[in-house]
């Protein structure tokens, strides 16, 4: 049962910061390459692409807090190490937080000035986002592996 646990808590994991490099790393340079100066078209592809997505990724976040509370509970060994990802997978959270209900709406009724430095934002939110995710995602690992 742990173990299976462990291989969904991980998966979780995994494709949250899979989707996560993969848009910044594939899909946000695509839309900029493809768009060029076109700061409007591709911002309306962006909201696109995006649309739906929030309470997706709120769920993945709530199954992921769940199935590491039950490994939490089920193998406290290493607790500490599980602390730590906890308090990183939080403070990813809240960056999510903060980019679904202040930075989009602020793109979504920005100048076509405003743009680069909302986007711009976005790619360094993003980035800290896929490192705390992505060390929260390591640490899970090791705190196994011990």
């Amino acid at each position: 049962m742990t173990v299976l646990l462990a291989i969904v808590h991980a998966g979780l994991a995994a494709a949250w910061v899979g989707g996560m490099a993969y848009s910044l790393f594939v899909v946000q340079p695509k839309l900029k390459k493809y768009f060029g100066k076109d700061q409007e078209g591709r911002e309306m592809l962006t909201a696109v692409i995006a649309s739906g997505n929030r309470w997706k990724v709120i769920g993945l976040i709530a199954a992921i807090a769940l199935t590491g509370g039950a490994l939490l509970a089920i193998n406290h060994e290493h607790w500490w190490i599980h602390a730590i990802k906890g308090l990183l997978l939080l403070i990813a959270t809240a960056i999510f937080w903060y980019v679904s209900w202040r930075h989009w709406p602020q793109r979504v009724f920005a100048t076509t000035a405003e743009l680069p430095k909302l986007q711009a934002r976005l790619i360094t939110l993003a980035t800290t986002m896929l490192g705390l995710a992505g060390t929260a995602f390591a640490l899970g690992v090791l705190a196994e592996h011990l």
